[in-house]
């Protein structure tokens, strides 16, 4: 499976052709069709046909994902959820996010389904990739096992308002990145270990660009691989943080050659870089900013 950057997830209403074009438009690195929290239920048949047919006839700009979200295993919704809309536009889907997953049988159950659908539409085994959503206590303690539940699992995407409400918590908005500190840690390890991408949540203020950015900014240095977005003005700042500056990319090609170089040369496992102390350790930072580069141009290139 060819790697593709998810440093933005855009998701706008299902049953809004008008945001969905602007969601296709826009410069996010992958757009989520939502059927389940954005749209109501008086209007969930009516959008599975509208995501059906945006997937399949608007213009996507540039090399982005496309995604829908489905509602819960455990909801009336799910299994039609999926059924119409690949039936209809399956060749066109990339992604499926799966929210509020509790356990790895939730995953089992929407693989199964998808394996079976595929094979009826005469699509490739195995294209349609699962996103899966951590929303509750549950789900956070299964991370690791919902992860490694299926090779089609991707990234695991915290969800913090339902996992606020889950919680108990009276409060999701202010001092987010702080107040929720562990259940975000705790995510991002389960998807190292699994392999897997880590997307963070979505800040809801999403006209306060600059919260967008610190936010974004924080979970850059945490080690996640992307952030959700609610509004295509916060794309911006997000692409921002997840992305390597070149002041950056350059100095983690001098540290590398310098410790290559000490290594050949001296023979010694840590220098002095400017006024840092480089060691083994400290290369993996510079590693992954290198890595993220080449990925990204990897996925840009014609």
């Amino acid at each position: 499976m060819n790697y593709q950057p998810r440093r933005s997830e855009l998701i706008c209403p299902g049953h809004s052709m008008k945001m969905m074009e602007k969601a296709a438009a826009s410069e996010a690195d992958e757009v989520i069709f939502d059927l389940e929290d954005a749209c109501a239920f008086s209007q969930k048949a009516k959008a599975r046909q509208e995501v059906a047919r945006a997937l399949a006839e608007l213009s996507f700009r540039g090399n982005k994902l496309r995604a829908f979200r489905v509602n819960a295993v455990d909801t009336p919704f799910c299994f039609r959820d999926v059924w119409e809309v690949l039936q209809a536009a399956g060749k066109h889907v990339d992604v499926i996010v799966l929210p509020k997953v509790n356990q790895p049988a939730d995953v089992h159950f929407l693989c199964k389904l998808l394996g079976q659908v595929e094979a009826d539409l005469g699509l490739v085994r195995g294209k349609i990739q699962v996103e899966a959503q951590i929303e509750t206590a549950l789900g956070l303690h299964n991370a690791y096992s919902i992860a490694k539940a299926s090779p089609r699992v991707t990234s695991l995407i915290f969800g913090v308002a339902d996992f606020a409400g889950d919680w108990g918590a009276r409060d999701f908005k202010e001092d987010a990145q702080r107040l929720f500190y562990f259940p975000r840690a705790h995510m991002l390890n389960a998807a190292r270990a699994a392999g897997v991408d880590a997307i963070d949540a979505v800040t809801v203020q999403f006209r306060d660009t600059a919260l967008v950015a610190h936010e974004a900014k924080e979970a850059a240095k945490m080690g996640y691989d992307g952030k959700w977005a609610i509004h295509p003005s916060q794309l911006g700042p997000i692409h921002e943080a997840f992305t390597p500056s070149p002041e950056e990319l350059e100095r983690a090609r001098s540290i590398m050659e310098a410790y290559h170089q000490a290594d050949i040369h001296q023979g010694i496992g840590a220098i002095v870089f400017g006024d840092e102390m480089v060691d083994a350790a400290t290369l993996k930072v510079e590693e992954k900013k290198l890595a993220i580069w080449k990925k990204l141009s990897a996925a840009e290139a014609p």
